[in-house]
C-alpha cells in the first residue's frame, strides 16, 4: 500500500518512509491510497485472539513493506512483558447499561500509549530498510499526555532523538512532573509560553522550513514527528476500535454485524479519526460522537461546517483537549471530499492565513451522517464524574467524563435510533486527581499531588498506577523553557548535542 499527501504535493511513499518523515513535503499529511476492506468474519475472528494478535491482523493491512516477522517483533515489543497492567492491553469496561474501553493500562496511564509504545518500534525498523544512518530527530508538541508517552517510547532507543515541547502552565501537576523527571540519554523537553496551538504551531513551522531542515540534514539530523500527525502513530489506534468490537461479541452484548456508537473525547481529532477508519474499513459503526470541552471548535465545526480558531483559548480540568487547532481534521476532508487535495490545501491555507475556513453545505451533511458532536464545560465535567460513581461505581478521569456527559446527551436526543454506546476512556483517573476528588466531594485543599494518588486510590479498585507513585522519589531533570519563536533554536542545540 502506497501513502500520499493530503495537499497533493508529494509523491507516493511507502508506510515506512510514511512513518520516517512524519509529515510530507507539501505541509501535508501522509494517508493511505486507499483503504483496505473486512467483512464480518474477519472481524468475528478477532474474538479469540489476543490484543497482539489483533493488532497483527489489523497492522498487516496498512503496513505492506514490513515483513511479517518485524511486525510480530514490533508489536511484541510494544505491548509484550509488564508494559501493561492487564493482559487485555485495551480492556473493555462492561458496566450494567454502558461500555468503557479502557486504554490507559499502559506505562504512562494514557491512551497514547497504544500507539508510542509501537510507534519507535516501527520507526527503527523502517530506518536500515530504507538506508537511512542518519538520526532521527523526534519533535512533539503536546497538551499533556502525548509528551510523556513519546518520551517513554522513545527513551534511549538507537539512532534516535527525542524533544517534547509542552505549553507552560497549560498540563495537569502529574503530567508535567511524567515529563520533567523523564530519563534517558536521548531525550529534551521545553516548557513553551503560550498555549498547546503555540508549541504545535511552532513544531509545524520547524518541519516546514526546508533550510533549516537542510541545516540539519547537513550536521547528519533529520526530522520526524511523534504527534498523531504522524501516520504511524495513528494506524496503531484503528486496532482498538476493532478490538472493543470483538470483546463486545465475545461478551454477548453484541450480534454480528450489529453496529455501536462510539463517544470519544476529542483535541486533535487523532483518536476518533482513527475509528472514522475503522468504520470506512468496514467496522459496524453507527455514529462517531466527538465530544469537546469548552474550547468546541469541533463542535462548531461539525455543527456548522465553519472551522474558527480565533476564538477565545480557554484552560479546562481537561487539559489534552485544550485545543483550538485539530491537525488530523485534514485527513478526515480529505477523505469526504473524495480526496480532493486542491481543495484540502485551500482550506489550510485559508486556515494558517485568516484563522478560519468554511466547508459548502454538501460537504456538512456527509460528515454530519458520520460524526455527531456537542461539548461539555467544567461544571457539567465534575458532576458526570460524581454521577458515574454514585450510580454506576466506576471512576472516570475527566477527559473520560466529558465523552461521557455527551454520550449522555446523545443518546436523550436520539433514543429512538441510538445503538449501544461504547465510551473512548482516554486516561487514568489518577493522573487528574485533584479534579476527580473534588467531583467525588472531598477535601483536596493541602495534599500533595501524591496523597491525593493515596486519597483516590479509596474510591478505585484500581491500584495507583507504577509509574505515577514512582513520580515522588524521581528529580526534576528538565527545567528549561522557550517562546514560540525560540523553538527552533531549542531544537538547532539540541541536534548537536552530544
Amino acid at each position: 500500500m502506497k501513502y500520499q499527501s493530503t495537499r497533493g504535493g508529494q509523491g507516493q511513499v511507502e508506510a515506512s518512509q510514511a512513518i520516517i518523515r512524519g509529515m510530507a513535503a507539501d505541509g501535508g499529511l501522509f494517508v493511505p491510497e486507499s483503504l483496505p476492506q473486512v467483512d464480518m468474519s474477519f472481524i468475528e475472528s478477532l474474538q479469540d485472539m489476543s490484543y497482539e494478535e489483533r493488532a497483527f491482523q489489523i497492522l498487516q493491512l496498512f503496513l505492506t513493506d514490513y515483513t511479517e516477522e518485524e511486525l510480530h517483533s514490533c508489536i511484541r515489543a510494544a505491548y509484550g512483558g509488564d508494559k501493561f497492567d492487564t493482559e487485555k492491553r485495551a480492556p473493555l469496561a462492561l458496566l450494567d447499561d454502558a461500555q468503557v474501553l479502557e486504554l490507559w493500562h499502559g506505562p504512562t496511564s494514557a491512551f497514547k500509549d497504544m500507539a508510542l509504545q509501537l510507534l519507535p518500534q516501527l520507526l527503527s525498523a523502517a530506518l536500515p530498510k530504507n538506508g537511512i544512518k542518519e538520526t532521527v530527530l523526534i519533535l512533539v508538541a503536546t497538551s499533556g499526555d502525548t509528551g510523556k508517552a513519546a518520551l517513554e517510547g522513545f527513551r534511549d532507543v538507537p539512532q534516535t532523538k527525542i524533544q517534547v515541547f509542552y505549553p507552560d502552565g497549560g498540563v495537569s501537576r502529574i503530567q508535567k512532573l511524567q515529563m520533567v523527571t523523564q530519563e534517558g540519554s536521548n531525550v529534551s523537553v521545553y516548557a513553551v509560553k503560550g498555549n498547546f496551538d503555540d508549541a504545535q504551531g511552532g513544531v509545524k513551522e520547524i518541519f516546514g522550513d526546508a533550510a533549516f531542515g537542510e541545516k540539519l540534514a547537513r550536521q547528519g539530523v533529520r526530522l520526524s514527528s511523534a504527534n498523531s500527525i504522524n501516520w504511524g502513530r495513528l494506524v496503531p489506534q484503528i486496532v482498538y476500535y476493532f478490538s472493543a468490537y470483538a470483546d463486545m461479541l465475545a461478551a454477548g452484548r453484541l450480534q454480528a454485524g450489529e453496529k455501536v456508537d462510539f463517544s470519544v473525547p476529542t483535541g486533535n481529532f487523532g483518536n476518533i479519526l482513527a475509528g472514522y477508519y475503522a468504520k470506512e474499513m468496514g467496522l459496524p459503526v453507527h455514529k462517531l460522537i466527538c465530544a469537546s470541552n469548552s474550547n468546541n471548535v469541533l463542535t462548531e465545526f461539525l455543527q456548522t461546517g465553519k472551522y474558527n480558531r480565533e476564538r477565545p483559548f480557554y484552560k479546562t480540568i481537561t487539559p489534552s483537549m485544550d485545543i483550538l487547532v485539530s491537525s488530523n481534521l485534514e485527513r478526515l476532508l480529505y477523505e469526504m471530499t473524495g480526496h480532493d487535495a486542491a481543495q484540502v490545501a485551500g482550506w489550510m491555507r485559508e486556515l494558517a492565513e485568516t484563522g478560519h475556513y468554511e466547508v459548502g453545505p454538501d460537504l456538512l451533511q456527509k460528515i454530519r451522517q458520520i460524526f455527531w458532536a456537542d461539548w461539555t464545560n467544567d461544571d457539567d465535567t465534575m458532576e458526570a464524574i460524581g454521577a458515574a460513581y454514585h450510580q454506576k461505581d466506576y471512576v472516570l478521569d475527566t477527559h473520560t467524563a466529558v465523552a461521557w456527559d455527551v454520550a449522555r446527551k446523545y443518546k436523550e436526543e436520539h433514543a429512538a435510533d441510538s445503538c449501544p454506546m461504547i465510551v473512548v476512556s482516554t486516561a487514568s483517573s489518577y493522573k487528574f486527581n485533584r479534579s476527580v476528588l473534588l467531583a467525588l466531594d472531598e477535601d483536596t485543599s493541602g495534599l500533595s499531588e501524591f496523597q491525593l494518588l493515596k486519597a483516590l486510590h479509596d474510591f478505585s479498585d484500581l491500584p495507583v498506577p507504577r509509574g505515577l507513585a514512582a513520580l515522588k522519589d524521581k528529580p526534576v531533570l528538565h527545567e528549561d523553557t522557550c517562546t514560540r519563536e525560540g523553538m527552533r533554536a531549542a531544537v538547532a542545540e539540541f541536534a548537536v548535542r552530544r
